[in-house]
Order: C-alpha cells, then structure tokens, then sequence
C-alpha cells in the first residue's frame, strides 16, 4: 500500500537528498514538501506548501502525512543568534510533529546530530537533545532518530566551521580508526538511503541510529 510523506527541510543538503529518495521509492505515492519558497519541479508526486512557518496553526489540515521526515537545521551562525537558532531547530519541528501526529501520523524521522544531549554544555548539542526528548513524549508508532557526524556532500551555502569539518573528513579520512571510527564524516546519500529504508520497515518505538549504525 503507497504512502504519503512529508518533508521540511527539504532544501538543505540533507533534505534535498531525502527528497530525491522519496520519489525513487515505490513505496510513496504522495510527497508533501513545505518550503519558504517555491520549489522549481513539475512532479506531480511532489505537492508543494510554501509557508514562513511563523503560523503552522493556518495550515495545519495539510500536514498529514503516514511518514514525517525532519531534516531541518541550521548554525547559529547562520541563524544570528541562539533564540533563533531554537526556533528553526526546536521549535518549528516539534510544532510540526505534534500537528502531524494529531493528523494521524504514525513515524516520524529525524536527522538529529552525534553528540545530542539534553543536559549537554554545548548548546548546539543541548537543543537536539532536547528536540529527541520532546518527540520521544508524543509516541509516535515509531520514532527514529538518526545522529550524523560531519555531513559529506555539495551544499549550497557556505559554512566555513563545516568546511574545515568536512575537509579533514574527506581528505584525512585515515585519521577516523580505532577509537574515532565513529567520528568519521557522513556522506548525505548514505544517510538518505538508511533513513527512507528504515522508515519503511517494520518498527516500533523509540530508535536512536548512531554514526557507526548510519555507515553500516
């Protein structure tokens, strides 16, 4: 039986990868995609809902969906400042899992990030944990919760912390043995890939996937 799923995220380097696995499964009939702008396709898998996710509240009979795929995320950076880097990375995923799961959906999956800790110092690390948490509380059928090292692939924007990461990740790969194999970079594609086959497996629960897991 064809699924609906529905992604935010979708035009950062891991969503736009997600999305490109979404519609190579047969498994999908529907691609629910929320963007702030219009995306440039003429699939008619893929159903487009542009909004500034300031007012989910609006459009909330939309977000429905069988499998929820969050790959949103930025850097405080990016962001400008820590409140707003918890609104993109906390706030605006937990609103839309708690909307989808009233709407009936039954997993929802997560690209969270190695090293997320509720109770950690750092607070990039502390508002992942945090997000895992307050997912864990709305008992989806399955929740999973995939942690990437440093993310390998070709992003559009620049962010210089990243790419230092992911120059000693690519080029330096003979550094990530023995005891910091599971430190070693994340090539995008793959995690695509284990995150699209997972969802379709048969699973309940709570599911924590590492980075060693994600490289299998």
């Amino acid at each position: 039986m064809s699924k609906t799923a529905l992604i935010i995220g979708a035009t950062g380097l891991t969503g736009e990868q997600c999305l490109m696995e979404l519609l190579a499964s047969p498994h999908y009939n529907k691609i629910i995609v929320f963007t702030r702008k219009q995306l440039q396709t003429t699939n008619n898998q893929i159903h487009n809902i542009v909004t500034d996710f300031e007012n989910l509240d609006l459009i909330r009979e939309q977000i429905k969906a069988d499998h929820i795929y969050c790959a949103m995320g930025t850097t405080i950076g990016k962001a400008g400042s820590q409140k707003a880097f918890r609104k993109i990375d906390y706030e605006i995923p937990l609103q839309v899992a708690k909307i989808a799961k009233q709407n009936g959906a039954e997993k929802f999956i997560l690209v969270s990030s190695m090293g997320a800790d509720a109770l950690s110092s750092i607070f990039y690390s502390k508002v992942k944990g945090q997000l895992e948490e307050a997912l864990a509380k709305l008992n989806f059928k399955s929740l999973l919760i995939f942690r990437p090292s440093i993310l390998l692939g070709n992003r559009k924007e620049k962010r210089t912390g990243e790419a230092i990461g992911r120059f000693v990740a690519e080029n330096l790969s003979f550094i990530f043995s023995g005891p910091l194999k599971k430190y070693k970079g994340t090539p995008v594609d793959v995690l695509a890939k284990k995150m699209v086959k997972a969802a379709l497996e048969e699973n309940s629960g709570v599911h924590i996937i590492e980075n060693e897991d994600i490289l299998k």
